[in-house]
């Protein structure tokens, strides 16, 4: 077993160690989001946190972990004598990403629950992390199905098991630690809200610091078990003051003024439902206990704050989350009450000492699995207009530009979805097989049984239950008997956004409401859990402003500081999709795309401009490619030119009004035209 790099020797990131800290002191305060970018020591520090838990008495041969002071009256492997038990470390259990559903709550043998009427479960992951961590490392990608069973685990501190009448229920629970890359799109609001606290984590510019965590790193790679000899020492005095604020945890005074301090503050921030006021409560109760305090102080209502609200405070998914300091101040002075006096202020602040840490510059953390490649710069509007990656656009492409304009407020829209059945990932957006939905069949199972279709199941077994030598009431079920059912639901899709931005549309007010339009469409895509790209065309060429991706965020940004002016070059605008959808196809063959091409239809620029366009969007159609036209021509005269685009593309067109939700124009839900893979 590898030796696992130690909590404290982590370089910097301090409010990510006092927040995995305070959770450990108190598992009631709902578990920790890690957001940042790669290579910041998320990883290094949620696995060393592991070692410093307390162990744990568990009821001996229990599977479910059960407390042998009071253990679970439903466990499955119950019911338990008094007396037998056992100590072992706490455990730190991984969700990977592409887990599935039995291999998260466990799994019946349906073969012998149907011939025998055993229930013979199979724990799964949620069982092994009762009493222990649960770790997802990018939550953000985690699928959908998988995100509903942690969020009814997490709820209802238990999990459930359901499979054609035969039910397992096992206790679960556990602190989730989530970390994630923003960049790779954002949680979804039930999710995020289930996370008791959350930190940003960046790299440190400062070259010591840096320095400092790439000689740790090296170290502990040469020979983790002499570095991790080192610093046992500070482990030991950590783990032994994360034990000794547990005792002290419920002397811990929770006063009026602090709790009319906490529920000020959440009002102030206008935070959704009271989980902040409950986990900010928490908080600070750990926090005094963490600092070897028995009353809870305005300092600890502040740093509880600052953990436990900026995520909450995110109205839309293209908010950043944060929370204005000066605002928190304002309000934790306005409701300042006599029980908030501190005679002594710590001068380090709640957790702001080492804690039992040796002495160490404010840095980053060492990089753990993750590389030591620095953050990716983030683009300012200036590179932004650029083009991509910051390159200068071809000659003519800046031709009577004009700058960015501001997006028109969003708006719910119309459904665009991909005709036929597909088979990619899970989503909202596009009929699909997959594993979750509607039952519309049965067939023999294709390896490992999964969703049993019971009446086919039977129907099979029935005509068999004579030869079999059947003669007590129960059926004689084979192998070969079993049928899986199949199920339709939604997938995602890849939403390519193919923007016109050239002088024709550089009206600032048809501009803002074609990036409003677009926006809309965005949050669309991030609430059907799509992958976005977004292509502009202007001057004399086409930019990929955004490569496919799961941030929806990202594609907000760059829509923002898109720029307008020149030629329309409509032809190269619909090449470079068609480019893009080509290279997509070989990395995602499943994920089926939908683009949506934003123009008022004209072509101009270059030889036979619009004979070229049509050329390119009958690529389009000729490869099934599912795809719809936003018309944003404005005025009392309209050319049409839209609508032809859309009949080249074999799509359909849609004006900016029709694409409203509310609109009595007529609903748009499916895009016309065959696609490649329909059924």
């Amino acid at each position: 077993m590898s030796t696992p790099f130690p909590f404290t020797a982590v370089v910097g990131q301090d409010d990510l160690r006092l927040a995995l800290l305070l959770n450990a002191v108190s598992p009631a305060v709902g578990g920790v989001l890690v957001r940042g970018e790669k290579g910041t020591a998320k990883s290094t520090a949620v696995r060393a946190l592991a070692a410093l838990m307390p162990a744990l008495d568990v009821v001996v041969g229990c599977r479910f972990s059960c407390d042998p002071d009071s253990p679970d009256p439903a466990c499955p492997d119950g019911p338990h004598e008094p007396g037998a038990f056992e100590t072992r470390p706490a455990r730190m259990v991984e969700l990977p990403v592409g887990a599935s559903e039995d291999r998260l709550v466990g799994a019946l043998d349906i073969e012998r629950a149907l011939a025998e009427g055993v229930k013979a479960f199979e724990p799964g992951l949620l069982a092994d992390a009762h009493r222990g961590i649960l770790y997802v490392d990018e939550v953000n990608l985690l699928h959908d199905h998988l995100v509903d069973l942690l969020l009814d685990a997490a709820a209802m501190g238990a999990s459930y098991v359901e499979r054609e009448g035969v039910s397992v229920r096992h206790a679960a629970r556990f602190l989730l630690v989530g970390t994630m890359n923003p960049e790779e799109g954002e949680l979804r609001p039930q999710l995020l809200d289930r996370f008791g606290l959350t930190v940003e984590v960046a790299a440190s510019r400062e070259p010591d610091q840096r320095v400092e965590v790439v000689r740790r790193r090296l170290a502990h790679d040469d020979d983790p078990a002499a570095f991790a000899e080192r610093w046992a020492d500070e482990e030991s005095a950590v783990r032994g003051r994360i034990v000794a604020a547990r005792k002290l945890l419920p002397s811990v005074r929770l006063g009026d003024g602090a709790l009319r301090q906490i529920a000020a503050t959440c009002a102030a921030f206008e935070v959704d439902g009271m989980r902040a006021d409950i986990v900010m409560a928490r908080t600070a109760t750990a926090l005094a206990a963490w600092a070897g305090r028995t009353d809870v102080l305005a300092e600890d209502v502040r740093q509880a704050a600052l953990l436990a609200l900026p995520h909450r405070r995110r109205r839309n998914p293209f908010d950043a989350p944060g929370i204005d300091e000066d605002k928190l101040d304002e309000t934790l002075e306005e409701f300042a009450g006599p029980d908030d006096e501190d005679p002594d202020p710590d001068p380090d602040g709640p957790g702001g000492g080492d804690g039992g840490e040796p002495p160490q510059s404010d840095g980053d953390g060492p990089r753990g699995d993750d590389t030591a490649a620095g953050p990716e710069a983030e683009e300012s509007p200036a590179s932004t207009e650029s083009g991509e990656g910051g390159e200068p656009q071809p000659a003519g492409s800046g031709a009577g530009e004009q700058s960015a304009v501001r997006a028109a407020e969003p708006f719910r829209t119309k459904v665009l979805s991909v005709p036929g059945i597909g088979e990619g990932a899970a989503g909202r957006r596009s009929r699909a097989r997959t594993e979750h939905g509607r039952t519309t069949g049965a067939r023999r199972p294709r390896g490992t049984l999964t969703k049993l279709h019971l009446a086919a199941t039977v129907m099979a077994a029935a005509p068999h239950q004579r030869e079999r030598g059947r003669s007590g009431r129960g059926l004689v079920v084979r192998r070969d008997d079993l049928r899986q059912a199949t199920r339709e639901g939604r997938e995602g899709n890849l939403v390519l956004f193919v923007v016109d931005a050239s002088g024709s549309m550089a009206a600032r007010q048809r501009m803002s409401a074609v990036k409003g339009a677009v926006l809309s469409l965005l949050l669309d895509a991030y609430q059907r859990r799509d992958k976005v790209g977004l292509v502009s065309f202007r001057g004399t060429a086409a930019d990929l402003a955004l490569p496919p991706t799961s941030s929806v965020d990202a594609a907000a940004v760059r829509l923002e500081s898109l720029p307008t002016g020149g030629r329309t070059p409509l032809a190269a605008g619909l090449l470079k999709a068609h480019d893009v959808l080509r290279v997509e196809r070989l990395r995602d063959p499943a994920r089926r795309a939908l683009v949506v091409v934003v123009t008022d239809g004209r072509a101009t620029g270059g030889p036979e401009p619009v004979a070229l366009a049509g050329r390119a969007a009958r690529l389009f159609a000729a490869e099934g490619i599912a795809s719809v036209v936003v018309d944003c021509e404005s005025g009392p005269v309209r050319l049409g030119l839209a609508g032809q685009l859309a009949g080249e593309l074999g799509g359909t067109a849609v004006t900016l009004d029709e694409l409203r939700a509310d609109s009595i124009a007529g609903l748009v839900r499916d895009v016309q035209g065959t696609s490649r893979r329909a059924a």
